[in-house]
């Protein structure tokens, strides 16, 4: 289970001064489940999910990943998550193999166990014949399955994904919405990021939709759809984006 606690965050900078990007956002999401934080860009949702992966140090309130204080012990809540940052991004010369060797090596696997790791993800991703290239010789979707692979190499309890699908075309979008859902179906507790309102519907058990740094929806899509009086998410966020004059950012 992961536990979000009123956390709040806040940057500042030299044109606007002190910007609240995380305003007491909480939520929670259980194991076999998908949490859709949904949002325009500028929302507080990448913020969101570096301080729940242990990147950022929140203002305050709390998060509890599997009952451990992101706050007290980072590093074991490291170990349980894998996190898909969206700036994330794959090059040199090393091939798939070797990256995720790598990687698989940087959190304590044994040799033996990396390579299981690698072919069940490669199997899962439809990676196998590209595996052996190194990222330049990759397009752009096969690019983002490999960074995909590489988050979860160590097998974490907990994914948390900053806009997985974004620049994917629909075929490599659905290997990796089809492989989310198997993790779900494993037991995985999932945490994601999307502007995409069908990608949102499709995945997610729970959705909160987030607009200036506040939580304004947190719910199934069945609850925010009733008490919105609404028919899809793409109503509801638009209700929203044009009550808040936020239109413009979407």
């Amino acid at each position: 289970m992961l536990e979000v606690i009123n956390i709040s965050k806040s940057f500042k900078t030299k044109k606007k001064g002190v910007i609240e990007a995380v305003k007491n956002v909480s939520f929670e999401c259980h194991e076999g489940e998908i949490f859709g934080l949904l949002g325009p860009n500028g929302a507080g949702k990448t913020t969101t999910l570096r301080i729940i992966s242990t990147l950022m140090k929140q203002d305050s309130g709390e998060v509890f990943v599997k009952g451990i204080s992101t706050l007290k012990e980072p590093e074991r809540v490291r170990g349980i998550i894998g996190f898909l940052t969206s700036d994330m991004k794959v090059a040199g010369n090393l091939t798939g193999r070797e990256l995720l060797t790598f990687f698989g090596r940087l959190n304590k696997m044994p040799d033996e166990k990396i390579k299981d790791r690698i072919n069940i993800l490669s199997e899962m991703l439809a990676l196998e014949d590209f595996i052996d290239r190194p990222p330049n010789k990759l397009s752009s979707g096969m690019k983002q399955k490999l960074s995909i692979a590489i988050s979860l190499i160590h097998d974490p309890q907990v994914i948390i994904f900053d806009e997985p699908t974004n620049g994917l075309d629909v075929f490599a979008a659905k290997v990796v919405t089809d492989f989310l859902k198997e993790m779900k179906n494993k037991g995985k507790t999932i945490i994601i990021s999307t502007h995409i309102m069908s990608v949102a519907e499709k995945l997610c058990d729970k959705v909160g939709l987030i607009f200036n740094g506040q939580l304004v929806e947190n719910g199934s899509t069945d609850e925010i759809l009733k008490k919105n009086e609404s028919e899809d998410l793409e109503e509801v966020f638009f209700k929203y984006a044009n009550s808040l004059g936020v239109t413009r950012n979407v």
